[in-house]
């Protein structure tokens, strides 16, 4: 089961959550006896961890990895025969990125240029699919790292993206292609709602969406609930430092539907341990059983999703 936690704005305690949850879950055999015997969620392998906040990843300051392997991603960048280019500018017209330019050459015998800004290149390829002089040929341009090692019985992998690259998807989906199917994954996905959120938390069984009950936290909850409904992903609420500011996120689930699955108080304690890179569920072991009751509802949730899956198909 692939379990995605994201957030509308960041700072809400996402990555605390992910953390926490899967430091809750590293015993098979305890949440294996945790769970529903008919349960039809694969529980028995483990836990995987992925962080797919490459912009900056923390994950590791908690879990504290030990990384035993490192794989260069790449993205294609088009690069220009001039030889053959004859400045028709029909790469230039297909890039929707704006990543070519072409400067036809002026008078007789003159050449143009043609621009390529890698930085602006989405690798799509359509620029050497259509140009009709086979001038163009993709070259590979690195962009970030994928880390991948282990923290005890947690497998850890996490994304990390050169300064100054303005693309994360093609680094979050060469992450999420180390996903283990026989485990059960954690996602910690970017803040927001644009792209870097849709390619972390796309194909996930159920995503959490973490908030604090402020009208910043509010407002920008809402706009990650309307991604997730967009694009059809079960999901449901953790309240982080739930005893502060006022109740309208708590009515706004209400309102909604929306299954409010746990709520964190707002301690100094735990603030402390965060600032120490310490796990709220190492430094205070009686918030494991509420991560395990968290799992507990998110495994229900799929189940019925999946029966009625199965029934629609029959």
């Amino acid at each position: 089961m692939i379990i995605s936690v994201a957030s509308g704005k960041g700072g809400t305690g996402k990555t605390t959550v992910a953390v926490n949850l899967a430091l809750s879950l590293d015993n098979a055999d305890f949440v294996k006896r945790s769970v529903s015997s008919e349960s039809k969620v694969n529980i028995s392998n483990g836990v995987q961890f992925l962080d797919c906040d490459v912009e900056e990843p923390n994950g590791h300051i908690f879990l504290k990895p030990e990384i035993k392997e490192q794989k260069k991603c790449y993205i294609p960048v088009p690069e220009i025969d001039e030889s053959k280019c004859l400045y028709c500018g029909k790469c230039a017209k297909v890039c929707v990125y704006n990543a070519i330019a072409v400067i036809p050459g002026e008078g007789d015998g003159k050449k143009g240029t043609t621009l390529v800004f890698a930085p602006l290149c989405h690798g799509c390829g359509a620029c050497s699919a259509l140009c009709p002089e086979k001038a163009i040929k993709e070259v590979n341009r690195e962009i970030g790292v994928v880390e991948l090692g282990d923290c005890g019985p947690i497998d850890f992998v996490q994304g990390k993206l050169n300064i100054g690259e303005a693309m994360s998807p093609p680094l979050i989906r060469q992450v999420k292609n180390e996903i283990n199917h026989d485990k059960i994954v954690i996602i910690d996905a970017p803040p927001g709602t644009s792209c870097p959120v849709v390619a972390s938390v796309k194909g996930s069984d159920f995503c959490l969406l973490v908030t604090e009950p402020t009208p910043f936290g509010l407002n920008d909850l809402i706009l990650a609930v309307e991604v997730l409904r967009k694009i059809k992903i079960p999901f449901g609420v953790v309240i982080n430092r739930a005893d502060l500011g006022n109740n309208k996120t708590e009515e706004y689930c209400e309102t909604e539907n929306i299954s409010v699955l746990m709520r964190i108080p707002f301690k100094k304690e735990i603030a402390m341990a965060y600032s120490k890179g310490e796990p709220m569920v190492r430094v205070f072991s009686e918030y494991k059983k509420d991560f395990i009751r968290l799992y507990q509802k998110i495994a229900e949730t799929v189940d019925d999703k999946r029966w009625e899956e199965d029934k629609d198909d029959k």
